[in-house]
């Protein structure tokens, strides 16, 4: 008689494979490949509207990873990479509240995506999270924190371009993650990464 696993099992294996993941060269590898190009995005793909408003392409990398990889190598390249980012282009002080937000985008998109059929509904469910929990609600907090400007002062404008971004933002990556697993690159990597 074959045993179904429960769910809390499901998820128990989920966060143990994906961090098995990160004592495999070519993953790290793939990672630092990845970095390089959230870095680059970084750099030349982003727009700062007004001081507390930025849109950027650069977190699309960082959930190719999560969907590669899972929550818990995603939650650590994250957090490691936004460091790397403040320190090659400071934009303004450094605050560790921003660096705990990443890790937590990067935990959320890696629980919705890793080893599951990727579907743009999936997508849109993993981004209102993280758009409503990390972006609208902890990034305003701690610009309230950093900067005294009014929790409830900053929240309209945050929530507003948020939820202008969300469709855009999950559209892109569900296209583009489909076009690169139609060429077989994601296959190359899983493969080379067992």
């Amino acid at each position: 008689m074959s045993k179904n696993p429960s769910s809390s099992e499901k998820k128990q294996n989920m966060f143990l494979s994906s961090s098995q993941e990160l004592k495999k060269v070519p993953v790290l590898a793939v990672c630092a490949m990845f970095a390089a190009l959230a870095l680059i995005l970084n750099s030349v793909a982003s727009i700062n509207i007004g001081p507390y408003i930025k849109i950027g392409f650069s977190a699309i990398p960082n959930q190719l990873v999560d969907y590669l990889f899972g929550p818990v190598t995603g939650s650590l390249f994250a957090g490691i990479l936004d460091i790397v980012k403040y320190v090659m282009k400071p934009d303004g002080a450094f605050f560790f509240g921003f660096t705990f937000n990443a890790m937590l985008a990067a935990f959320i998109y890696g629980c919705f995506y890793y080893k599951k059929k990727l579907t743009l509904r999936r997508v849109l469910l993993a981004k209102l999270i993280v758009v409503l929990v990390v972006n609208v609600l902890l990034s305003t907090l701690w610009l309230d924190m950093l900067y005294g400007k009014g929790f409830l002062v900053l929240l309209p404008a945050r929530a507003v371009k948020n939820l202008i971004m969300w469709p855009i933002d999950s559209v892109i990556f569900f296209a583009l993650t489909r076009l690169i697993e139609q060429t077989g690159v994601f296959r190359i990597f899983r493969t080379t990464a067992r």
